[in-house]
């Protein structure tokens, strides 16, 4: 099983991701990204590696280099060391692949892409969520490669969530997952 989300950024994308991974009986694999806040403000973003909990900073604002994405520096080599990385171990090792999220500041980094080509080609399941405006080459494989394709808003998220989860949730009950 297939899966990708797009939405709005604050829709619960992330949000819908975690609630799987904690649902479904599939050893997880991939990473996840989470907003850094800082007295109440965004400050910047987290990269985790879901099999490890190893984390890493994938933009911030007090970053002195990297490339710029508005207030933000990307870091480059958390991104890959931590992301890109995950999703590598994942491919080899998970039974649910999960990437969130396929966006502008991930598109940067050739090894990011080339381990999503790789989880597109090779995981039998996968989760991944996508910047939902991006006109990337990837973005595009992913809009039209996945078993079902999702957009997710405030007034479906909850019905949305459950039925990404019930359906991994009946892919990890059959025999040939």
């Amino acid at each position: 099983m297939r899966i990708g989300v797009t939405g709005h950024p604050g829709v619960g994308k992330s949000t819908l991701v975690l609630r799987v991974i904690a649902a479904v009986p599939l050893r997880c694999g991939g990473m996840v990204t989470q907003e850094i806040r800082k007295v109440g403000r965004r400050v910047g973003f987290a990269v985790r590696d879901v099999a490890t909990g190893k984390e890493g900073i994938l933009a911030h604002i007090h970053l002195g280099d990297g490339p710029a994405f508005g207030r933000y520096r990307l870091s480059l080599r958390d991104l890959e060391e931590v992301g890109a990385e995950a999703i590598e171990r994942a491919i080899a090792e998970a039974e649910l692949v999960v990437v969130d999220e396929v966006g502008p500041m991930e598109l940067h980094s050739p090894r990011f892409v080339a381990a999503v080509e790789r989880a597109l080609a090779e995981a039998p399941n996968l989760l991944v969520t996508v910047h939902r405006s991006s006109n990337h080459p990837l973005a595009y494989k992913i809009r039209r490669g996945m078993d079902r394709y999702v957009r997710l808003t405030q007034s479906n998220r909850e019905e949305t969530t459950a039925e990404v989860i019930r359906a991994f949730l009946e892919r990890a009950a059959s025999p040939s997952r």
